[in-house]
């Protein structure tokens, strides 16, 4: 389980354990804060590397080392 602290999310890189569509490697390019500003984040936005496309992600996920890898591997 990697230690992640949602608010230093924005620009770090990921590498998916299994691609889908040729997408193996992401950025987080967004992180949606809520509207009140006392609760806590709970989704970021990733971005594909080879298409572009973007997904919306629970951030606690990222945390699951059998899907992601924190890091360009």
């Amino acid at each position: 389980m990697n230690p992640l602290n949602p608010k230093k999310l924005l620009l770090t890189k990921w590498t998916a354990k299994q691609p889908v569509a040729k997408n193996k490697h992401f950025l987080v390019s967004k992180v949606h804060y809520p509207e009140p500003p006392d609760t806590k984040i709970e989704f970021v936005e990733l971005e594909a590397i080879y298409s572009g496309k973007i997904q919306l992600v629970p951030w606690r996920d990222l945390q699951d080392d059998s899907i992601w890898v924190q890091g360009w591997k």
